[in-house]
């Protein structure tokens, strides 16, 4: 018998097997699956987000004990000085310092994009077919959870030690809400950096570069009116006083127009801008 001739002999047997029927729908009948919509492979993305913090729950230190660790050192360091008694000072604290906490958060948003891409993870997202920018939305949707949480507990520790908001329920949701969407599009900052930096500790720099004089030179601790009139210029233009102050106003019961329009202005250009920017990158990576 010749060499062909066992060779088809072969593969007779083997397409005879019982996967053949099956096999061949598989490759040949069936339709590929449906690409998944863009809602879903972000939604996916985010859910991946969450499953890293369940395997390594110490990254929750940074929304629960060191916004308490802020609070109450803030509230009893200076509470005193600058208010006359924690009780009083605790009502303009508050709303400021959860700004602050959350915004100082949304940097590790760059660095978890920044580690991706150094184990080689983002190279295997390139290859998938889905929506391109799907990895860079779920990152962010996967935050939006621990910005929720951070929320929640200087809320909490607040409540415990005085803080009283005269708006209720609802102007304490529509505060946090405000500052949960300005802190997604404020991220789209870190991804950007965590695609053009080489390594996390540099993400980390640049960042802490950035929010520290932000959050600072704002009116998160003080009333700006105490403060020289050239400093004045800066912080009364920041996006992060236009942000505390619609957040304290709204939990206070009252309606901010301005500061939540200057709010709402700062998110679409952060988005826009720096969307684009990171989108362009990642492409291009």
């Amino acid at each position: 018998m010749s060499t062909a001739t066992a060779k088809t002999e072969l593969e007779g047997v083997a397409l005879a097997a019982p996967d053949k029927e099956r096999l061949s729908a598989l490759l040949v009948g069936q339709e590929r699956p449906r690409r998944p919509s863009a809602l879903s492979a972000s939604m996916t993305f985010g859910w991946r987000a969450m499953l890293k913090i369940k395997h390594v729950p110490e990254q929750l230190f940074d929304v629960t004990a060191f916004p308490i660790m802020l609070v109450l050192m803030y509230t009893y360091l200076f509470g005193g000085a600058l208010a006359g008694s924690t009780e009083e000072y605790i009502q303009f604290l508050l709303p400021g310092i959860m700004v602050m906490s959350v915004v100082m958060i949304t940097m590790y948003t760059g660095i978890a994009v920044n580690t991706d891409i150094a184990k080689g993870v983002f190279d295997r997202f390139r290859t998938l077919p889905i929506w391109r920018p799907a990895p860079m939305v779920g990152y962010l949707l996967g935050d939006v959870l621990r910005y929720l949480l951070a929320s929640v507990v200087m809320l909490a520790i607040g409540m415990i030690i005085g803080f009283r908001p005269g708006g209720g329920v609802l102007g304490v949701l529509a505060g946090v809400a405000l500052l949960v969407l300005f802190s997604f599009a404020f991220s789209w900052i870190w991804t950007m950096f965590g695609l053009l930096l080489r390594s996390e500790k540099s993400v980390m720099g640049v960042s802490m570069m950035v929010i520290f004089p932000l959050t600072f030179l704002s009116n998160v601790f003080v009333d700006p009116k105490t403060m020289p009139g050239w400093l004045q210029a800066f912080v009364n233009n920041s996006p992060v006083t236009h942000l505390a102050t619609a957040v304290r106003e709204l939990m206070a019961g009252n309606w901010p127009a301005s500061d939540i329009a200057w709010t709402l202005g700062w998110t679409g250009v952060l988005l826009v801008v720096f969307g684009a920017v990171t989108m362009r990158l990642y492409n291009r990576k």
